[in-house]
């Protein structure tokens, strides 16, 4: 495993801990250690909770280095703390999350979103939209893409070898024959059709408002939501704090926690690791599936 950050920094954290940090340098993939740190010093000090603009080219060289290892095969996956995402923007540089950055820098046309916990899978058709745009970015198009996308790494990165899909429709009651809403009946509709007849594991759309409940969701290896909203309130009172954040289509791993940066709670000593110790895990499981 390789920590990515400033020395120092790591240090600092784990003295106010009370833990003693002896890990050796990164020296390269056939470093014998277990546990190495490669050092990306920090452009400015480092206060718990508090953000400093002059450190936001730090967080993208920490991810650009994991990126840049993970596609030369150095390195077999990568596993993301949450980053706030305001404060690279007050630095001048336009950034929306780790997600949209990891495709962007992978030359990756589409890359779909997905939660994991507590026995759930949860990916989305949308990720970080105003609500309003929504429905105008659920084409067919994309949307036959995200399915063959998820269908592609449930198989592939956890190993189903006949993936269920129960996709989720947009409006209330699935739009109520039309007359809630025809995005259903002009758009996702058709493309569930199509993607059966080829032999896709694939159904709906089903209300979201009866598609999350035990029942329905036992039908399925992973439910599809229209939007962020939609299905991640869900999953976290599922499984809060134990879930894993996991992006598909990229031509590596990536995981993350299912959480925020919890500024006010920095430096303090209460946060729960247990996501972080989830993702860990599903990016070695992934990994090692994947080869």
């Amino acid at each position: 495993m390789v920590i990515v950050g400033d020395r120092g920094v790591i240090a600092q954290r784990a003295k106010m801990r009370g833990v003693a940090l002896e890990i050796p340098d990164y020296r390269g993939r056939d470093y014998s250690s277990h546990i190495s740190i490669k050092h990306i010093p920090v452009a400015a000090p480092v206060t718990p909770g508090v953000l400093d603009k002059d450190n936001a080219k730090h967080v993208l060289a920490l991810l650009d280095f994991a990126i840049d290892g993970c596609l030369r095969g150095e390195l077999d996956a990568m596993v993301t703390a949450p980053v706030q995402k305001s404060v690279i923007n007050d630095a001048g540089i336009p950034f929306t999350g780790h997600t949209e950055y990891l495709a962007e820098r992978t030359n990756t046309p589409l890359v779909v979103m997905l939660l994991a916990g507590g026995g759930m899978r949860v990916a989305l058709a949308t990720t970080h939209l105003a609500l309003s745009q929504v429905p105008g970015a659920i084409t067919a198009d994309r949307l036959e893409s995200i399915i063959r996308i998820l269908d592609a790494d449930l198989r592939r990165r956890f190993g189903l070898t006949a993936p269920r899909i129960l996709v989720a429709g947009l409006n209330p009651h699935a739009g109520e024959g039309g007359y809630l809403g025809r995005e259903e009946i002009d758009v996702i509709s058709p493309v569930v059709e199509k993607l059966k007849r080829e032999g896709f594991g694939v159904s709906g759309p089903y209300p979201a408002d009866t598609l999350f409940t035990p029942k329905m969701l036992e039908k399925g290896d992973a439910a599809l939501a229209m939007f962020h909203d939609q299905g991640l309130p869900v999953l976290k009172h599922h499984a809060f704090g134990e879930a894993v954040n996991v992006t598909l289509g990229l031509p590596f791993v990536r995981t993350s926690v299912d959480h925020g940066t919890a500024l006010d709670r920095a430096g303090a000593g209460e946060i729960d690791e247990g996501s972080m110790r989830a993702a860990v895990a599903l990016a070695c499981e992934m990994a090692g599936r994947g080869r």
